[in-house]
């Protein structure tokens, strides 16, 4: 397939767009190359990828040396006119929408950021699927849509209406503004709802970096709600695969929903609702010590209060990924940790 990701100097899209290359499908990667974190972290994974960060330049296709399918463009999902004529150039099979402006704690802070890029951005890419005949949109969504939500684990088809971060109410928005298009327009589309996502190569403003390169530093690492928090994490490569079978399997109706009982999850429209998760959460302190157990040091722990927009827990039900797609996400803690740390040492040579 020809296949546009979008966020592909991000984490996940950069993995995403790595294993999808490596299939034999033809991919552009998509991203606006904003400076929410370390800039040099993004154009590692460009360069990893084939692309030169000498040869982008906005709204420029860049083709990789590495790969003859793979072409990179530094484009804002805001750009409405250049997104549109990069849709009627390319004639994509497929899209799959990752870039956003991340992160819980920003969104406090930073609320117009959130509208551009995850709104803004979302019906552009709505609207481009449309004109240019896109009929397989998967996006993503995330775990914080739970917000107040204390029904363990997590299924889709709880009620998500509670958000507690602008972040969260701008995932919850995507899946209703999708849900719209596939009814009105037939437009197979399928939500992701990630949970805490790490790995190689991860967000410089996630925990396991953050305590990675304090400890490393010699430096505490804060601790927030004194340490009792449950994270259903999520190895990247798990991730990546539960994408992967969401591309070759584009929603469907369900013949089966009905308007009387209505599962928010599914729908009479080409729609769907997947967590991907490990569905196995780990105390923080229990993840802190696996760090340290990689890392083969002791690691000083600052104790703090819950930060606002934050959820004390988070636990993902897979059941209909595992009915629908064959597929449960699988990596132990301990070796996707060990992998980061052996990433991390060597990307910043520590």
């Amino acid at each position: 397939m020809k296949i546009l990701i979008t966020g592909t100097a991000g984490f996940i899209g950069f993995h995403l767009a790595n294993k999808l290359i490596a299939r034999g499908d033809e991919v552009v990667g998509l991203d606006a190359i904003n400076d929410y974190y370390d800039q040099n972290v993004k154009y590692g994974r460009l360069e990893f990828a084939g692309i030169d960060q000498s040869q982008i330049e906005y709204n420029k296709l860049v083709k990789s040396s590495k790969n003859p399918n793979y072409r990179f463009i530094q484009l804002q999902l805001e750009d409405k006119e250049n997104l549109y004529k990069l849709f009627e150039a390319e004639k994509f099979d497929a899209v799959c929408n990752l870039a956003a402006q991340a992160g819980v704690r920003y969104s406090i802070e930073n609320p117009m950021a959130y509208i551009d890029a995850n709104i803004v951005g979302f019906i552009n890419i709505l609207e481009a699927c449309r004109h240019y005949g896109v009929n397989n949109l998967s996006y993503a969504s995330s775990s914080s849509v739970y917000g107040l939500n204390e029904s363990y684990p997590f299924s889709t088809s709880n009620n998500v209406d509670h958000p507690m971060s602008l972040y969260a109410a701008s995932k919850k928005s995507n899946e209703l503004m999708a849900h719209t298009y596939s009814h009105l327009y037939g437009i197979s589309t399928t939500g992701l709802r990630f949970f805490t996502v790490y790995g190689p190569w991860g967000r410089p403003d996630m925990a396991l970096f953050l305590f990675t390169k304090a400890a490393l530093k010699g430096k505490p690492i804060k601790v927030f709600n004194n340490g009792e928090m449950l994270r259903d994490f999520t190895y990247v490569d798990d991730i990546v695969e539960g994408i992967t079978r969401v591309i070759d399997n584009p929603a469907q109706p369900n013949t089966e929903w009905s308007g009387n009982n209505p599962d928010p999850s599914t729908s009479s429209a080409p729609y769907k609702i997947y967590n991907i998760g490990n569905n196995n959460p780990v105390k923080l302190m229990d993840f802190i010590e696996a760090i340290e157990k990689a890392l083969g040091k002791t690691i000083e722990k600052q104790m703090l209060p819950l930060q606002a927009g934050d959820v004390p827990a988070t636990y993902a039900n897979v059941d209909d990924l595992v009915e629908n797609l064959g597929y449960k996400p699988s990596t132990p803690v301990q070796q996707g940790i060990d992998n980061f740390v052996a990433w991390y040492r060597d990307f910043f040579k520590v």
